[in-house]
């Protein structure tokens, strides 16, 4: 994701990295001069601070809808979810996810894309509704595909 945004939005990686750096008292003239690979770590350590969790939420959503939109259209049009061409979904999403389509839709997502990335939009996925939905929560729970850690 970091790399994405460094290469794709290269002004959200600066103001992320900005923003992270001011949350431990470090301008950005300091981040910038360290290497790619230290700014992502400290990106990423920061990321995992409670207090971040609105940015985190942020970059996910931008990194999905910018980044990851082959993905989030193959889900929807898999899951008959009305959606923009994008995967931005039109008006409300279901109440219930039909436990068919979505255990085929979840294999088919897995044999097109990085399932580590899969694992990451389902989980974002079933944050969408207050308690996600119970079919969706138990296949995260059970499949070993998709362990975040």
């Amino acid at each position: 994701m970091f790399q994405w945004m460094r290469v794709e939005e290269r002004n959200l990686y600066k103001t992320t990295l900005s923003s992270l750096g001011q949350a431990r008292n470090l301008r950005l003239v300091f981040l910038q001069k360290k290497s790619v690979a230290d700014q992502i770590a400290f990106m990423h350590k920061i990321l995992k601070l409670k207090t971040q969790d609105l940015v985190g939420e942020h970059l996910l959503q931008v990194w999905f809808m910018k980044g990851q939109q082959d993905l989030l259209r193959t889900f929807c049009d898999r899951m008959e979810i009305e959606h923009d061409g994008n995967g931005q979904v039109i008006g409300d999403l279901p109440e219930t996810l039909d436990d068919t389509k979505l255990a085929e839709t979840i294999n088919r997502l897995l044999e097109m894309f990085d399932s580590k990335v899969v694992t990451v939009y389902l989980y974002v996925f079933n944050l969408q509704t207050p308690d996600g939905w119970d079919n969706l929560s138990k296949i995260l729970a059970e499949d070993d595909r998709l362990k975040l850690a």
